[in-house]
């Protein structure tokens, strides 16, 4: 008998939903598995998956020229809408010469500061006119999560054109007080450069990019944050630190000394988060701070980026926090456990001073 792979699609997506789980595994001669509080979990009692199976699902999820894509073994970013309106961010991919696809769960409901634990200050970070604002970690951490968490506020509470530029687009906003253009790379438009290049026409105020990938996406987008916009994007970094080290050392060596000014003069904050194991289930954020200060500047022009972590520490009066301290927060108030600390934490033995 033929199996009708869009009901058994949606029997999946309702175990995840179930089950509260924040990703979904495809993978020929796997069960599929689904990432819950972190762990991944086989679903045994479906079937080992086969390379039809992994191929219909694909089908499915992806448009026919995303689709055509994949097979001249290209790696593809999508996204998928379902029939009650609940969207997944998507990558599918070749391993071992079999098809592989990803999905990551994306909530109707954006959420708000507090309901995703979050720090208050974040808010401050909305109300600026002009600047460059990070939000960094690694794959999975909740960036884009918080990061929509700030532009719904804006759009909540300001009268602003936003454009969002991502690849693909993940939370989905209803216009209140602002107007909000998402613009898919791929679909809309042809890439993150070009998207950035036309914002400066279309009379933006807030500019999203999903994903700074390259030299020429940073360069325009700190150049946007310098001429009076406000701009929000990730990186895959760890550390607040790291981040600008990274931004600097995408440049050629010429071009370094002006990034340097640039970044110094438009930066507003890095804001650096992981998502830990709760004690009582799910997760909870622990973070790093970085606020753009004279003191931070001064670094960032001078080259001594090495000497940030100090300025964090000494930066608790004016909002700024390191991420052992945060961890330390979370331990004191019973939320995540001392080893769960000590395995996200960077740097240990500072951690244990304070522990």
């Amino acid at each position: 008998m033929a199996v009708d792979y869009k009901k058994e699609l949606q029997l999946l997506f309702d175990i995840l939903f179930e089950e509260k789980a924040s990703d979904i595994h495809f993978s020929v001669g796997s069960h599929p598995l689904i990432r819950v509080s972190g762990t991944l979990i086989p679903l045994v009692k479906k079937p080992i998956l086969t390379n039809t199976d992994v191929d219909h699902f694909a089908q499915i999820l992806m448009r026919p020229d995303q689709y055509d894509r994949l097979t001249r073994r290209e790696e593809v970013d999508f996204s998928y809408e379902t029939t009650q309106s609940v969207r997944f961010r998507g990558n599918a991919f070749f391993q071992r010469g079999k098809k592989a696809v990803a999905l990551r769960s994306i909530p109707n409901v954006i959420r708000s500061f507090e309901e995703l634990n979050l720090p208050p200050i974040l808010e401050s970070f909305t109300q600026r006119t002009q600047g460059f604002f990070l939000c960094v970690g690694p794959v999975g951490q909740g960036k884009s999560t918080t990061l929509a968490a700030m532009i719904d506020r804006i759009n909540k509470t300001r009268a602003e054109h936003i454009v969002t530029i991502e690849d693909p687009i993940e939370y989905v906003y209803e216009d209140d007080k602002s107007l909000i253009d998402q613009r898919e790379v791929g679909i809309d438009t042809g890439s993150f450069e070009s998207a950035l290049n036309s914002a400066f026409r279309q009379d933006v105020d807030v500019i999203l990019v999903g994903e700074m990938r390259n030299s020429e996406t940073i360069s325009t987008a700190v150049t946007a944050a310098e001429t009076g916009h406000l701009v929000y994007s990730t990186l895959h970094t760890n550390t607040t630190a790291q981040t600008i080290n990274r931004i600097i050392d995408s440049f050629p060596g010429d071009q370094q000394d002006q990034i340097r000014v640039q970044l110094s003069s438009s930066l507003i904050a890095i804001f650096s988060q992981r998502l830990i194991p709760h004690v009582m289930g799910g997760l909870v954020p622990a973070y790093e701070l970085l606020i753009n200060n004279t003191a931070v500047a001064n670094l960032i022009r001078e080259n001594r980026i090495h000497e940030i972590p100090s300025v964090i520490e000494t930066g608790l009066e004016q909002g700024m926090i390191d991420m052992n301290r945060s961890l330390v927060k979370l331990v004191q108030s019973g939320d995540i456990t001392v080893e769960s600390a000590f395995s996200y934490s960077s740097n240990p033995k500072g951690l244990e001073r304070l522990i």
